[in-house]
């Protein structure tokens, strides 16, 4: 029995949460999975899953037992970098999960980037569900908002806004809103990442202000409110950036300005480890100035405090 691999694989089930899922991740068939672990418990003496539940829990001497396996295949991947040369020269693949609709603001950068370092690859993880850094195996992640506690580390690039907008060719036929009250009376788009119900929060003055909405329209992604606005479907919130090449091309107006939130940030975070890869020092090092460019009084490094979702 190679032990190796099949600690990999029950850390593997037990991040995608069943066999079957760590079975595709890895690329072999499910029954691999169960034999190879069932392997590994009888070689132990010990049962370290309950499998009888539709998502894997560990047992008492499995939670013990995977700890260990984490740290042991964490040093073993690490030799394995060393002695590939990860931390002499910047090469291998860079995993780095971001909003959809970040896209526009991070590929030029990455295309940059993959230009100046010929020995490193990227793959773009695109979702705007917060996932975790160690489920998806990747290096970095792109975060939009205020950082909860965490033992990662984010790096500030930006500070961004959220903003309310529609097409001239809607706000021509239906009336500009001048208060948040009037929302009432207008078509919305309502992105429900954003969205809680069917209100609306505003800042007037020092004291928050929550509005009805008449949602038209529900969407799940940003890229799919911004399209629904730019077609006069209704009125939108968005973040400022995933707006931004509509409102310069004249598609999108921004409205309501007077009652926008304080601006919120946009982070670079990744796992707080002893030595970094070159290739994860390189690509904070290349991407960091770029994309903080517009606002670097804003930006810094942190260490952000307790479980964030990464």
């Amino acid at each position: 029995m190679d032990r190796f691999e099949a600690m990999s694989l029950l850390l593997e089930a037990i991040d995608a949460g069943s066999l079957s899922a760590a079975g595709r991740r890895r690329g072999v068939p499910l029954a691999t999975v169960s034999r190879k672990i069932s392997d590994l418990e009888a070689h132990l003496n010990t049962r370290l899953l309950l499998r009888g539940n539709r998502r894997l829990e560990l047992t008492d001497a499995g939670l013990t037992y995977v700890e260990a396996c984490r740290r042991i295949v964490g040093e073993v991947r690490e030799a394995e970098r060393a002695a590939s040369g990860e931390y002499r020269t910047p090469t291998g693949e860079l995993v780095i999960t971001l909003p959809i609709a970040a896209r526009q603001q991070i590929l030029p950068v990455v295309a940059a980037f993959l230009k100046a370092y010929p020995e490193v690859s990227v793959r773009l993880v695109q979702t705007d569900r917060v996932v975790s850094l160690l489920e998806e195996h990747a290096d970095l992640a792109v975060r939009v908002g205020e950082l909860p506690d965490s033992s990662l580390i984010a790096t500030r690039v930006d500070m961004i806004r959220l903003v309310v907008c529609a097409s001239p060719e809607y706000l021509s036929t239906h009336g500009t809103p001048r208060t948040p009250e009037d929302l009432a009376t207008h078509d919305c788009i309502a992105f429900e990442a954003i969205t809680v119900g069917n209100r609306w929060d505003f800042r007037r003055g020092k004291s928050d202000v929550a509005v009805a909405i008449r949602p038209r329209l529900r969407v799940n992604t940003a890229e799919a409110a911004v399209d629904a606005a730019v077609a006069g479907v209704g009125i939108a919130r968005a973040l400022s950036y995933q707006i931004e090449s509509a409102v310069a091309a004249g598609a999108l107006e921004i409205v309501l300005e007077d009652y926008a939130h304080e601006a919120i940030p946009v982070s670079l975070v990744y796992p707080r480890q002893g030595m970094l890869p070159l290739k994860l020092r390189a690509f904070l090092d290349f991407a960091a100035p770029r994309l903080r460019a517009r606002l670097p009084q804003q930006a810094g490094t942190v260490a952000a405090k307790g479980p964030l979702m990464e």
